[in-house]
């Protein structure tokens, strides 16, 4: 899976929503970063049908669904979910992995799961052909602004290791919780689809400096290849 740039759309200002949009369109990032949570999986309420059946009218920069829910096998049906959207769900949220991601599927869209920080790789060992991407969380999901949990580095590199050695070059590993400050220490662990949000991303209101913040990252994935 090719190397992405993804910002974190909670941490967009709302009333600057279509200027935001048409900055991501121009300087090129590569999808939009979409949490939506229940309140019961995590304390927290994010975006929800409508604002992303907006979102998916009104840009066509593919979505990255973030499904902080409990059974998400029956609330991704109720999402404008497109072809070539990218939709990760919580293994630790549902007993029926597999039916959630054949709901995936049947939006046509490609098929990823997330991992808490304290849950193991071994969850994986029967997703491997099932799958296209992982999330890593590197911070407890729920809130922007956490600080990252160190081990999660080693945890990056654990699974880009173990996809090496299966030959999977078509799964990438997605990484969410203070990025921007860690970019580069993700990108040499073998993190490949950065959402960006609070941390030194979207934590200014200067279109400019986002834009000279992109490129920069942009530059850092360039020289990685």
């Amino acid at each position: 899976m090719k190397k992405m740039l993804m910002p974190s759309m909670m941490c967009v200002d709302i009333l600057r929503l279509r200027e935001h949009l048409d900055l991501f369109e121009k300087v090129g990032v590569d999808a939009l970063h979409i949490d939506v949570m229940d309140g019961h999986f995590v304390p927290n309420l994010q975006l929800g049908v409508d604002y992303c059946r907006y979102l998916a009218s009104a840009t066509d920069l593919p979505l990255d669904y973030h499904f902080m829910v409990e059974e998400p096998e029956k609330i991704i049906p109720w999402f404008p979910i497109r072809k070539g959207d990218l939709v990760s769900l919580h293994v630790e949220g549902t007993g029926h992995v597999c039916r959630a991601l054949d709901a995936v599927v049947k939006k046509g869209a490609v098929p990823m799961v997330a991992l808490n920080p304290g849950t193991p790789l071994s969850v994986l060992d029967e997703l491997y052909d099932m799958i296209r991407g992982v999330l890593l969380m590197t911070v407890n999901p729920g809130y922007a602004g956490q600080t990252m949990i160190e081990s999660t580095l080693g945890k990056i590199e654990r699974l880009h290791a173990i996809l090496a050695e299966k030959g999977r070059t078509d799964i990438g590993i997605e990484v969410d919780g203070q990025v921007g400050k860690n970019f580069a220490r993700m990108l040499r662990a073998g993190a490949g689809l950065f959402v960006l949000g609070s941390s030194d991303y979207l934590d200014t209101d200067d279109l400019d400096l986002l834009a000279a913040r992109t490129a920069g990252y942009r530059r850092l994935l360039e020289a990685e290849a």
